[in-house]
């Protein structure tokens, strides 16, 4: 999602992946919309000014919006961004962009849960994302770590956040990204819904060990009112009650 030219840019592999669900809240598919999904976005500060009450209009009813970016980033629309998402009855989550080269997992999840990625039970907020994906940057696709100094990265950032919010991070990111990269870890899927990214019609495979997408980032090329451009769209897997349910860890 951290886009060096575009909303949520993404490295891509060969096909992006879907998030899985916290475990208890999701009905498992495989299909890319299910008999009840909600539609979404993500944003940043290259999709410009937002007019969100018409992105609501337009039956938006949840977006992630970039917060942070390794230890020094915040995004400069974001402020501005998660107001008025808010206020139009938007359901709204924070993301970061993981830079795993330069600073501790620990480090950069409390730079976002003090910038944006902080949590409360009040119906549209989601607890944040981490956004883990192929370097746009140098230093290498896997950002120069071994696939047990990824995991032990990500499990930093993880607990992390938790600590900070008392709630379990949505992961974004790509099947191949997360299995070459991680070793195929399985890990974190019991706890942490997966957001998965994977430009197509269909989620295809999911992640080691992941056995249902949360969020499904399916198109970076969508048009919504309200939105000048493109823009990434998504699925929820599931209803609004029970995108609700997930705002408030219920």
């Amino acid at each position: 999602m951290a886009r060096t030219s575009s909303p949520l840019r993404r490295v891509l592999a060969a096909g992006l992946t879907v998030l899985a669900t916290a475990a208890a809240t999701l009905v498992a598919t495989t299909g890319p919309a299910a008999a009840a999904t909600t539609p979404g976005i993500d944003v940043s500060h290259y999709q410009g000014t937002i007019n969100w009450t018409s992105v609501r209009n337009a039956g938006i009813q949840f977006a992630f919006i970039k917060a942070t970016e390794g230890t020094s980033v915040k995004d400069s629309a974001f402020n501005a961004n998660y107001v008025n998402s808010y206020n139009a009855e938007v359901i709204r989550g924070a993301y970061h962009f993981a830079r795993p080269n330069i600073s501790a997992g620990s480090t950069q999840a409390a730079y976002l849960a003090s910038n944006g990625g902080a949590w409360s039970a009040d119906s549209r907020t989601l607890p944040a994302a981490l956004d883990i994906e192929g370097n746009p940057y140098s230093g290498g696709y896997c950002y120069g770590l071994s696939t047990t100094g990824m995991r032990n990265w990500i499990q930093d950032f993880l607990n992390t956040y938790r600590s900070r919010t008392g709630r379990y991070a949505v992961i974004y990111t790509t099947t191949s990204w997360w299995n070459q990269c991680t070793g195929s870890w399985t890990g974190p899927w019991a706890n942490h819904p997966l957001w998965l990214a994977r430009w197509s019609s269909t989620p295809g495979a999911l992640p080691a060990g992941a056995s249902v997408w949360s969020f499904w980032q399916y198109t970076s090329t969508g048009a919504v009112s309200g939105i000048s451009g493109n823009v990434d769209r998504n699925y929820w897997n599931g209803d609004r009650s029970r995108l609700i349910a997930l705002a408030n860890n219920t």
